[in-house]
């Protein structure tokens, strides 16, 4: 006989575990079904321990300000091992966390690969479940090169079993993935080349964000090959030799890190069985209350193919789970105005439309942007200079501001709290009307003619 489960939720990773506890604590009898890590991605090969990789590169560029604020500072290199111990420890208490909160709710941990043997049944190694409602959260993972020699390559995910730090790292992709580990590569100190198949990275963000950050990357060093096709991959002696369909042949390195693209986990669900949709890019289909093509099964964070954020997911789950067993009819995640941010060096933070989209949804005449360019005073001391941009996105006679783009330091922290007032409809005037913080950063927005 199966084991009966109000709800059953495939994938332990932020989304799914958000989920499932939500729904116990409205009394719901749920589970989660996870083969990996708990924490998916996001925890174990994403935002936590890259952020501590950024933090690490963060260091290393404060060593240099450093002395240039009359610092007598002697850096004696990297152990490189010692930090990848220390983050992966981290790591490893974060997965006894997320079990440990399982179990204070009262939400079972089954550990295997979830398959349907019907609408309603699930099948784990030789367990059967049945579930009234069934959410499946299984997360993405990268795409892998599909061209001759591609096996090379590592991937983001292996960016994270590297035991050493590359003496030269060749890194194809332009989206965040590939600008933020370029960051953090060559900021630990690898001579990084950043292959991109277009002039600029981050073309899905606001222009100015855009050119900033290409710019950015080049003032640190990193190499940017535009256009680039890659055709294959070769280890010729020690290293590995990188051709373009173009004809080129870019420079030898030690590690190529393959970062464009990353598709959903949905191959071996046997999700026919359960009559759920694929779109045309092979991410589950789901409706804006994040149902499937079948009533009692739905779909959150990065299998959908919609915003792949891990706030995204919990916030996608944890909805999910009040309208459901809470009572809160009609909740659902609203994916209009969500912040993000870029842990680029420095940071970039955005939220609501770029500039391009307000033009095309609300019309040139309706639409009108102010922007600041400047250099944050933390650096007016120091032998880098990093500048730091602005720029409002404003439309209609009120202004409502409908979107806002930073790239500087400390953009990352700033960037929450006006996700709120643009979350809240703030207008120009009542960023105008807000005392500015001085000296900062962030009062530039509220100072903006």
């Amino acid at each position: 006989m199966p084991e009966n489960y109000d709800l059953a939720v495939v994938g332990g990773g932020s989304g799914g575990l958000a989920c499932a506890q939500r729904a116990a604590e409205y009394g719901a009898r749920a589970v989660v079904i996870e083969s990996g890590r708990l924490g998916g991605t996001c925890v174990n090969v994403g935002c936590v321990p890259k952020k501590v990789m950024w933090s690490a590169a963060e260091l290393a560029a404060g060593l240099d300000d450093a002395v240039d604020y009359g610092f007598s500072v002697e850096a004696r290199g990297l152990d490189f091992g010692a930090l990848k111990a220390k983050r992966d420890a981290y790591v490893a208490r974060l997965n006894d966390i997320y079990a440990a909160n399982l179990g204070k709710r009262n939400v079972p941990l089954l550990r295997g690969r979830a398959q349907f043997t019907g609408a309603h049944d699930l099948a784990v190694g030789d367990r059967a479940l049945r579930a009234a409602r069934i959410v499946i959260a299984t997360g993405g993972r990268p795409k892998r090169p599909r061209f001759p020699g591609g096996e090379l390559c590592i991937d983001s995910d292996g960016f994270f079993e590297l035991a050493a730090l590359p003496a030269r790292t060749l890194i194809a992709g332009s989206g965040y993935v590939a600008v933020e580990l370029a960051g953090i590569l060559a900021g630990l100190g690898s001579r990084v080349t950043l292959a991109i198949r277009h002039d600029h990275v981050l073309r899905s963000f606001d222009a100015m964000l855009s050119e900033a950050a290409t710019r950015g990357l080049r003032d640190s060093g990193i190499e940017v090959v535009t256009g680039a096709r890659s055709a294959s991959l070769a280890r010729r002696g020690g290293a590995l030799e990188l051709t373009l369909e173009d004809g080129r042949v870019l420079p030898p390195v030690d590690c190529m890190l393959w970062a464009a693209g990353r598709e959903p986990v949905v191959d071996d669900l046997g999700l026919a069985k359960a009559g759920v949709g694929l779109d045309a890019r092979g991410f589950i289909e789901v409706d804006a209350y994040q149902q499937t093509s079948a009533a009692h099964i739905f779909a959150i964070g990065d299998v959908t193919g919609r915003l792949p954020l891990t706030p995204v997911a919990i916030a996608a789950g944890r909805r999910l789970a009040d309208r459901l067993y809470g009572g809160m009819e009609g909740r659902h995640l609203d994916y209009e105005n969500v912040p993000t941010v870029i842990f680029t060096h420095p940071p970039i933070g955005t939220v609501g439309l770029t500039e391009g989209q307000a033009r095309a949804r609300l019309g040139d005449a309706a639409v009108r942007t102010y922007t600041a360019n400047f250099l944050p005073m933390y650096h007016a001391l120091t032998t880098r200079k990093p500048r730091a941009q602005m720029k409002l996105v404003v439309a209609g006679e009120e202004e409502r501001i409908v979107g806002l783009h930073v790239i500087g330091e400390g953009a990352d922290e700033m960037l929450q709290g006006f996700a709120v007032a643009v979350k809240m409809g703030a207008r120009k005037r009542d960023f105008d009307d807000t005392v500015a913080i001085h000296p900062t950063s962030a009062e530039e927005f509220v100072t903006m003619r």
